[in-house]
């Protein structure tokens, strides 16, 4: 191990890992998987490889590294925006608001989470799916509550769990159109996605549910 690498691993693993995993996310959100390299990770971090290999392990560990974190800055920025206090639309509109907020503030951490993942599949997947299940949960909760509230009857709350998923799964591709076209204010993507859950959701809570004619 050369000084130079002697003298930074004096800094806390906590900070070092941070470092590097804050380089690795610009680099595969730049380039990709396939096409990032280590020694671009090196250069941003300002470490040596082998410091890399040893604090985070191979390339492949050290994406997978970068998924779970971000996932977890995800997930902890919007529920850290819910308030529980609040009537379950304005829950639903904070959440959804945190959420693109964070995105819009992380570009590269959503471009990692959600293209660069989707186009390498495989084990990488399994990280950001336990995102989404996640996420689905905190929304199925919400709504739930919602239902609850409003007395629906026991087949309209059953639905919920399937609602959750299609919100998350709606938020997701807003997030990536929108990462194209960054023009659009976080709070007019926000309220895109709120209106077009919500005023079906509101109805559906106060019993007017819709049915196909024939």
């Amino acid at each position: 191990m050369s000084v130079e690498d002697r003298r930074v691993k004096r800094l806390p693993r906590e900070v070092r890992e941070r470092q590097i995993l804050d380089a690795a996310v610009r680099v595969f959100s730049e380039h990709g998987y396939h096409e990032a390299s280590m020694d671009e990770v090196s250069e941003v971090a300002g470490v040596s490889k082998p410091m890399i290999y040893a604090y985070l392990g191979s390339k492949e560990d050290l994406f997978a590294a970068c998924i779970r974190r971000e996932a977890g800055l995800l997930m902890e920025a919007i529920a850290g925006g819910v308030d529980v206090d609040l009537a379950p639309d304005m829950q639903l509109w904070m959440g959804l608001r945190s959420f693109f907020e964070f995105v819009g503030a992380n570009k590269q951490s959503w471009r990692v989470l959600h293209r660069q993942v989707i186009s390498q599949g495989g084990p990488f997947s399994e990280e950001v799916l336990a995102m989404r299940s996640r996420a689905i949960t905190l929304v199925d909760a919400l709504l739930v509550g919602a239902a609850t509230k409003k007395g629906v009857d026991e087949h309209a709350q059953k639905s919920t769990e399937a609602m959750a998923a299609a919100l998350v799964g709606a938020g997701e591709s807003l997030a990536d159109w929108w990462l194209d076209h960054p023009a659009v204010p976080t709070r007019t993507v926000a309220s895109w996605l709120m209106n077009l859950v919500w005023m079906g959701f509101g109805d559906l809570v106060e019993g007017e549910v819709w049915t196909p004619s024939q």
